[in-house]
């Protein structure tokens, strides 16, 4: 794993993502989040390797986000597999703390159940998955964001589940620079200054200058801005 690693820590994004797929196939699950990560679908569907879509439907996704996925679902003929919250999880949480809780006492517990919980019950039949989290999203968490590696969140089918993050070092221009160059559809929202696309409730749009991530959870600290799909990596981690 770390020679693998350290092999591909300066590789292109679609040979990391290669790697993927040439071992695993439709064990490799893409993890769609509906935004800029569509790219990593362009990528698989070029290199015509077969591979898996997953993307996660919390019950409170933009409008737009719904015709988006249908969109992309269209253009590329993949398959989506939805996750949804467990509903039984969902109800005693929304019954106990009410539906907008998160304003007031954090966002941790309510993507605990509508993001972590089905991912983690979603990846138990895979062998590795994609993300699309890049370094420069978020300096306060994902800095040292690896390009692979075991994963420290989730367990898979296998002993090991492998968790490929192509676009670590690729920036937010290089990603749109790439989706211009290949004409791949784009969220609709992204064109209304939203430039990270989460939750209706729990995104906004961001002003001329500030950084995109201060679109998301903006009511934390920007060290609190994460889901827990992902560890937090912070400089010096």
């Amino acid at each position: 794993m770390a020679s693998l690693a350290a092999r591909l820590a300066e590789a292109e994004p679609v040979e990391i993502l290669r790697v993927g797929l040439e071992r695993y196939g439709e064990r490799c699950a893409i993890a769609f989040s509906g935004a800029e990560d569509v790219v990593l679908i362009d990528m698989a569907t070029r290199l015509d390797l077969p591979f898996s879509v997953l993307t996660l439907d919390t019950g409170r996704l933009h409008g737009d986000t719904y015709e988006y996925l249908d969109t992309v679902r269209r253009r590329y003929g993949v398959a989506i597999q939805f996750c949804f919250p467990d509903g039984d999880e969902l109800a005693q949480l929304v019954n106990a703390r009410g539906l907008n809780s998160f304003y007031k006492d954090g966002h941790r517990a309510c993507c605990a159940v509508r993001k972590v919980a089905p991912l983690r019950r979603a990846l138990t039949g895979f062998g590795a998955w994609v993300s699309g989290v890049r370094r420069d999203q978020s300096p306060a968490t994902r800095s040292t964001v690896p390009v692979l590696e075991a994963d420290p969140v989730f367990r898979g089918a296998d002993p090991l589940l492998l968790r490929l993050n192509p676009l670590a070092a690729w920036t937010g221009e290089q990603v749109w620079s790439y989706i211009r160059e290949h004409d791949v559809p784009t969220h609709p929202l992204h064109a209304r200054g939203l430039a990270s696309i989460g939750c209706e409730p729990c995104t906004r749009p961001v002003e001329p200058g500030q950084h995109p991530r201060e679109g998301r959870w903006w009511w934390e600290p920007p060290e609190a801005r994460e889901s827990g799909l992902h560890p937090v990596r912070a400089p010096g981690h």
